[in-house]
């Protein structure tokens, strides 16, 4: 009996599972049995590996033939499985030294005449390759630098079979005929989702020219709540008529964001590896990500799941970055309902029959709204004609568990004649704001120091109110508002989160009655007395 082993990952989401490709022939009629819970395009790689390896120069083994995918209990899935499900085979074949493989973590598929495809997912793949203790990883050539992210792992880049045997065996590594520049590569197309275009998902993604907050003419209040809501990653809602500017300004939020972390970066770019929307030629995401799915987008969609393997939705493609939803009442009530528990928990576990599915969700939700189905309720001499019945079901739509959980609420009026003609230079940049913002989250980091957060958002209410107190009687205008029912636990919980993100743009130590009364305007849209604000 001839055995070897090598490995490989399973992925679960965007989580990977290590699983060990154990090849073993015995003497009988030439066959060859996959078993440990393989998919149907896994059970084909049967041949495809066959073909691949007789293609490459070497024989195959007429003889009884077994793999296992252990552990057994796992769904396995994909083709990355093939490279390592042929060197086992090669090895059990003592064509490879066994001993060269144990220790080796393979990941890619084989075409039939032998050159290593890329799959999606490599990143993640390799990330929990490294947690296992695997410090050597072989990938397609395409998706090296992607494995060459992550740190303390060697990455073995191969374009085909024959090279990797050759290396493996201390022989000539054979030249591989590269793509002419210019040239389609069909290579690239296990990389892609089917409709994804260019691998960004429509509506994400850095635009061709960077939008600037200079060019957005007046709305003083909306681009308050902006900074504010950049500040301290707070959830948004612009309400107001047709043409107010509210998708203007949504696309600016992202330019007012800091770069991701390093951490962050990993995080983003593993979700969007398994996804198959990552940029071409670019293999880490180190800005914040913005998703504007269409208002047609089904809950799948939204937060993820779908027929079989459950695939990432736009709340895990807005990771660490903007989830815009324009029109929000034009989405399924259902679909709306479901982003209440990404946003209070930061992820989202789909639950199947087969196993349950984490994926992380720590994204910043922006609201646009119309306050009718015409669009012209309350404007002056818009001739609204809507029903009052059709009114209320419209914005019903926006249901108040959803409504409670978002922080700043900014009713979005035209544009008059006079901002829109004022000349350039008098409203500030995307820059000057940014600056502010990476300033406000360097004061808030420091508080946090040494808690699991790092923005305002995510700090707990208990927290807010048992260690981080604002000053004597600022929060005397809130609880008011708590008492008449304006104002609901969480509601009071939020806008002193709000409230410590404003006075950490204005460099205050602790909120003041101030920084409280703009909080609790952003979020109920009643207006305070102020002796000074944020504004500017």
């Amino acid at each position: 009996m001839a055995f070897a082993r090598t490995c490989s990952v399973a992925l679960v989401g965007v989580e990977g599972v290590v699983v060990e490709v154990q090849a073993d022939l015995e003497p009988g009629v030439a066959a060859f049995t996959l078993v440990g819970l393989p998919d149907k395009s896994l059970v084909e790689s049967r041949d495809r590996v066959r073909a691949a390896v007789v293609n490459s120069g070497a024989e195959w083994p007429q003889r009884k033939l077994t793999v296992g995918l252990s552990p057994a209990s796992v769904p396995k899935g994909g083709s990355g499985f093939d490279l390592a499900v042929a060197c086992a085979v090669l090895g059990a074949a003592e064509l490879i030294d066994p001993r060269e493989l144990a220790h080796l973590m393979m990941i890619g598929e084989l075409g039939l005449d032998g050159r290593v495809r890329p799959v999606r997912g490599v990143l993640p793949a390799v990330l929990a390759a490294a947690e296992a203790g695997y410090r050597q990883v072989v990938v397609p050539e395409q998706t090296a630098a992607e494995a060459a992210l992550v740190p303390g792992v060697s990455v073995l880049g191969v374009r085909s079979l024959r090279q990797l045997i050759a290396v493996l065996t201390d022989g000539p590594v054979p030249e591989e005929e590269p793509v002419e520049d210019g040239a389609p590569d069909a290579m690239l197309a296990g990389l892609l989702v089917p409709g994804a275009g260019t691998g960004t998902l429509a509506g994400s993604g850095p635009p061709a020219r960077k939008p600037d907050m200079a060019e957005v003419a007046g709305q003083r209040a909306a681009r308050m709540a902006l900074e504010v809501a950049a500040a301290g990653a707070h959830h948004l809602l612009f309400m107001g008529p047709p043409g107010a500017g509210k998708t203007m300004l949504a696309e600016r939020l992202p330019g007012l964001l800091p770069p991701l972390t390093p951490k962050e970066a990993l995080e983003v770019t593993a979700v969007h590896s398994v996804a198959g929307v990552l940029p071409p030629g670019k293999p880490l995401i180190d800005t914040p990500p913005y998703c504007a799915p269409h208002h047609s987008a089904t809950m799948a969609a939204l937060v993820g799941g779908g027929n079989g393997q459950p695939r990432p939705g736009a709340v895990s493609l807005a990771h660490r970055g903007v989830l815009f939803l324009d029109e929000a009442p034009e989405f399924s009530v259902r679909a709306l309902d479901a982003l209440r528990q990404p946003l209070e928990s930061g992820q989202v576990l789909i639950a199947r029959a087969a196993g349950m599915m984490r994926m992380p969700a720590r994204f910043l939700l922006l609201l646009a709204a119309n306050p009718c189905p015409c669009g012209r309720h309350n404007r002056l001499g818009g001739g609204c004609e809507c029903t009052p019945t059709a009114i209320r079901r419209y914005q019903s739509r926006l249901s108040g568990p959803l409504l409670d959980r978002i922080d700043l609420r900014v009713h979005v009026s035209p544009v008059s004649r006079a901002e829109l003609i004022a000349p350039r230079g008098a409203a500030e940049s995307s820059e000057t704001i940014a600056a502010r913002v990476r300033e406000a989250r360097e004061r808030a980091r420091g508080r946090l120091a040494g808690t699991p957060w790092t923005v305002n958002s995510e700090v707990p209410g208990h927290e807010l109110r048992t260690r981080w107190y604002p000053e004597p009687g600022a929060l005397r205008e809130a609880e008011k508002d708590m008492e008449c029912g304006l104002l609901t636990a969480r509601g009071l919980d939020r806008v002193l989160r709000v409230a410590w993100t404003i006075a950490d743009l204005a460099g205050h130590d602790r909120p003041t009655a101030d920084d409280v009364a703009q909080a609790l305007h952003l979020r109920t849209g009643v207006a305070r007395r102020l002796s000074a604000g944020v504004g500017r």
